[in-house]
Order: C-alpha cells, then sequence, then structure tokens
C-alpha cells in the first residue's frame, strides 16, 4: 500500500444505495434522450452543463454566501475553491456555477465529454501515485491561479460516498500560498426525497458507466452546494522550509 494515496473504505457494493426507488424504464429512456441532447448541443460550458443537470433531473440547491454569486472572489489573481467529494456529478454541478478549471487525477483524462471541457479550461491532471511530480504540479495549480484563473481542488484525494469523508491534503493549499490567492470553500450533498442518498457516489473500483447508469435510474434528486466566505488573509500563514514535501 502506498502511504502517500489517499484511500477510502467505501466501495459500491457495500456503500452506493437508492434512497427511493428507481424510476420506470420509461423514464431512464427519456433521461438518455434528454443527455444527449444536452451534450451534443451549443451554448456556454456552464449553460451545457445546466442542460445535463436538467437531463438527469438532479436540482442544484446553493445556499451559504449570499455576497458572492459566483465560486471565484473578484480579484486579479483566480480563487483556489476547495470542495468534499463525492461524484463525477460534482465537477458538472461546479461547472453549472463557473466553467473553472480543476487539478484532477490523470484518469480524468479519458473521460468522454468531461476531458476535453476540462483540457479546454486549463485542468491541471495530476498522478496521485508519484509523490516526486507533488513539487511540479504544486507549481502549475499555482501558476493558474497567478494567470486570474479558479482551480477547483478535491483535497480529500479521491471520493467518499458520505460524510465525514477524509481528511484533506495540504499541498493543493500551498499552490494558493505561493499565488497570494484567496481560498473558497464549498461542501456539497446528495439528497433524495430530502434524504442524505449515495445512489451518486463514485467511489471505488466502480466504473463511470456502472455509476451513470445508476444515476440515469434513480429518482430525482437534488444536489445540495453550501459555500462560505472567501478566506483571504491566511496566505500570510509562514511555511517551513520542507512544505514541497506535503502530502497528498
Amino acid at each position: 500500500m502506498n502511504p502517500y494515496r489517499a484511500y477510502s473504505p467505501c466501495t459500491p457494493d457495500d456503500c452506493v444505495r437508492h434512497a427511493v426507488p428507481p424510476v420506470p424504464a420509461g423514464v431512464t429512456a427519456r433521461r438518455i434522450a434528454a443527455l444527449g441532447r444536452a451534450l451534443s448541443g451549443a451554448g456556454s460550458l456552464r449553460e451545457r452543463a445546466a442542460r445535463v443537470l436538467d437531463a438527469l433531473d438532479v436540482a442544484l440547491d446553493v445556499r451559504g454566501d449570499a455576497t458572492a454569486p459566483a465560486l471565484s472572489a473578484p480579484r486579479a489573481v483566480g480563487t483556489l475553491v476547495v470542495a468534499n467529494h463525492r461524484s463525477w456529478l460534482d465537477v458538472v454541478g461546479l461547472f453549472a456555477l463557473e466553467p473553472v478549471g480543476f487539478l484532477a487525477k490523470r484518469e480524468v483524462a479519458d473521460w468522454p465529454w468531461v476531458s476535453s471541457v476540462a483540457r479546454r479550461n486549463g485542468t491541471v491532471f495530476v498522478d496521485r501515485w508519484s509523490l516526486r511530480a507533488l513539487p511540479t504540479t504544486v507549481t502549475a495549480v499555482a501558476d493558474r491561479l497567478r494567470s486570474g484563473h479558479s482551480v477547483v481542488v478535491f483535497p480529500e484525494a479521491t471520493t467518499f460516498c458520505s460524510a465525514p469523508g477524509g481528511r484533506f491534503r495540504h499541498a493543493a493549499f500551498q499552490a494558493a500560498l505561493d499565488a497570494g490567492a484567496p481560498v473558497r470553500p464549498v461542501s456539497l450533498s446528495y439528497l433524495q426525497g430530502g434524504r442524505a442518498s449515495t445512489v451518486s457516489a463514485f467511489v471505488g473500483e466502480d466504473t463511470l458507466a456502472r455509476s451513470m447508469a445508476r444515476v440515469l435510474r434513480r429518482t430525482t434528486s437534488r444536489s445540495a452546494w453550501s459555500s462560505t466566505p472567501y478566506w483571504s488573509r491566511w496566505a500570510t500563514v509562514a511555511c517551513s522550509p520542507g512544505r514541497r514535501n506535503a502530502r497528498w
């Protein structure tokens, strides 16, 4: 076992459940058709992401800091957005709020639709098995922030089916320190019928196809996002000379 890689105890067989019974096959077929139209249609990234959520019958419920309607702070430097991680739907939901870039595992580069969009948005891909690549990755994220582009990071470094999730790794925050960038904390959860649901979770050895099939079959759900005010003064905190050795 690699001591530097994040591990989650969640597996699709043990953790992923429909909180309410799945929808009939006819509803699933309608969603598949709507999803195809949403992915192939024109429009901005934000508009297309919103259409994907609509096609999947996922309602986006954003709460929290009413003073900042977008993820990014109104500054010349980009914002480091940090969030807990549940599913590939997290990425679609964030795109529907603002077309930001991501720090993503290299496997995402092979995902349909998401990979092409991520590349165009300047997403930084990371090899989570390589500690040696960590300083280069931190530098790449800091450079994106300095250039005025916001970057989303999931500091748990893997997905969990529900709260409390995993601990936040420190390395990505170093990029904000280096760039003097504000940090926007965001928490998310998925609900069905007002109850916490794990059916949208993408965990363990699950495949994207299996996860998407479950999402297409589940009863209408709500993705609840809660944001807090930016952290901006924290970037004055001193770091030790060995900070680059922070673990993912």
